[in-house]
């Protein structure tokens, strides 16, 4: 058996050998970025990729192929996402950005006129009073009425749940995000902490139905799977629950919501804490219709639709690993009448006033059948 030490010797000389070489592939590749410069050809050629990697699978051991074609495509990725660079083709997208970074205040509006979906008291209103110092808030029945708000110019902005870190996605927002034309300006994380409200003298034994919204009552689970003889009803949110509570006159029925709904519809809490985990967070987008892009914004949200093929998310992924860019988020939604085709949604880790940015913007183009830029914001937490 060979000596460890020994062996490694010769894994450095062999990575050494690599690194020059994939010097020299990287020199080609921009030698091949001047020639399409002058001969305006696109930088992506399908076909050439496909010959490629089925010639690469020939040259390696049958045990061997799949690696050999994960690594060559991840290789042509970085040429190519280089090649985008030097070509230097800004897109409208490109300038858009770069208009809305240099036409951007330099700070965040303290005053504004906001939309958000149900009733004073609602966790969307908590989320504006901490991105906005004196915020205006118009309540709308729906998240689709927030949207249209926003798109119409009724509200400068609007403010939207999109994920929980208990009960996940709120997948009617991102459906209604492949409808509607927004920028995220801004995010915010939320703890969310919900009550068992009902009207001063009620008793718990004593409660029959429960009223929140959807999204508290699964991350309450646990609480209702111990009290099976209590009815549960969805309703639009959880402060329209306590509102309604407030309103119903019966000491049998209550709502899950929050503290600040006790006192804002004279309730008392029969129990507090209720929901499954302590760290039961809710982040809360904040849109615009214009794109507006902040200092100190770090978080970038994309929508990408891909071909419907193998390896197509991948090579997405690839140029986000070949610019070194940390991926947040990637959740997928299916595309509405359309079998089996999906929309991917990423959140990612990178400064606008980063080099890897306008490179990953660069690149997109030619790995993905659609792609909106959502906008580039800072998370409040």
């Amino acid at each position: 058996m060979a000596d460890l030490t020994e062996i490694r010797t010769r894994i450095d000389a062999i990575d050494t050998q690599i690194c020059d070489l994939f010097a020299q592939r990287m020199q080609c590749a921009h030698e091949v970025a001047e020639y399409k410069r002058e001969s305006g050809k696109p930088i992506l050629d399908r076909g050439r990729e496909r010959a490629k990697l089925a010639d690469v699978a020939t040259k390696v051991p049958e045990k061997l192929r799949d690696y050999s074609q994960v690594l060559f495509s991840l290789i042509m990725e970085i040429s190519r996402s280089e090649q985008s660079a030097e070509l230097n083709h800004e897109s409208e997208l490109a300038g858009d950005i770069r208009t809305a970074i240099g036409g951007t205040p330099a700070l965040f509006p303290q005053d504004a006129f906001v939309a958000c979906q149900g009733v004073e008291g609602a966790y969307s209103q908590l989320a504006a009073d901490r991105l906005f110092k004196r915020a205006k808030i118009s309540y709308f029945d729906s998240w689709e009425g927030v949207f249209r708000a926003v798109d119409e110019g009724f509200c400068s902005y609007g403010v939207l749940p999109v994920e929980n870190s208990t009960a996940g996605t709120v997948n009617q927002v991102y459906d209604l995000m492949m409808r509607h034309n927004f920028h995220i300006v801004r995010s915010v994380r939320l703890k969310v902490d919900h009550n068992v409200l009902a009207l001063p003298g009620a008793k718990l034994d004593g409660i029959k139905d429960i009223y929140s919204h959807q999204q508290a009552i699964a991350q309450c689970k646990g609480f209702l799977e111990k009290h099976p003889e209590i009815t549960v009803h969805v309703c639009e949110n959880t402060a329209a629950a306590a509102k309604m509570v407030a309103e119903s006159g019966r000491a049998d029925v209550a709502a899950l919501s929050s503290r600040s709904c006790a006192e804002l519809y004279n309730l008392v809490a029969l129990a507090r804490n209720v929901q499954d985990s302590d760290a039961n967070y809710t982040r809360f987008a904040c849109i615009s219709k214009n794109l507006e892009i902040y200092p100190g914004a770090d978080r970038t949200s994309l929508m990408v639709v891909t071909p419907n093929e193998p390896g197509s998310l991948y090579k997405v992924l690839a140029r986000f690993y070949a610019l070194d860019v940390n991926l947040l988020k990637l959740e997928s939604r299916p595309i509405p009448n359309s079998d089996f085709d999906f929309m991917f949604y990423f959140d990612i880790d990178c400064s606008v006033a980063a080099p890897e940015f306008p490179k990953l913007i660069a690149s997109l183009d030619d790995v993905c059948e659609e792609y909106r830029y959502l906008g580039s914001y800072t998370e409040l937490v």
